[in-house]
């Protein structure tokens, strides 16, 4: 899994802030590591004041094997409370996105015969109980 990490300019961009994206991503969506294929980070301070009690913002956006990209945004008042909520926000998207997509490739289309037969048959029983004056 490639994750790539940007910055806007009102983010002091350092090898320690890489990282700490890094493992967050990993520990969070790490099981999910062969569906997902890259995961981009944008991080900014909506304020635009470097180390004021600012609007940090961070944005992830996982590309997925088979499936439309997920997207997750939070807010906080710093940089790395910011980049954990959108690190459990993705987490739980991408639960809800691959669990939706494994249940499509599980389920079975029924046969066309026996679906006309089913119907049917319920459209005898139901006729049934529409004549019954009781």
């Amino acid at each position: 899994m490639e994750i790539n990490v940007n910055t806007d300019n009102t983010i002091d961009r350092h090898q320690g802030l890489d990282e700490r994206v890094r493992e967050a991503v990993e520990s969070s969506i790490g099981r999910f590591g062969e569906h997902v294929r890259r995961v981009d980070v944008h991080l900014s301070n909506q304020n635009g004041q470097k180390h004021a009690d600012g609007d940090n913002y961070c944005m992830m956006e996982a590309r997925v094997s088979g499936y439309e990209p997920v997207v997750v945004h939070a807010h906080a008042e710093n940089l790395h409370l910011s980049i954990s909520g959108a690190a459990s926000k993705l987490k739980r998207a991408l639960d809800s996105a691959l669990g939706r997509l494994n249940d499509k490739k599980m389920r079975e289309p029924v046969p066309v015969g026996e679906a006309a037969e089913a119907e049917d048959e319920f459209a005898v029983e139901s006729d049934k109980h529409l004549t019954d004056n009781q």
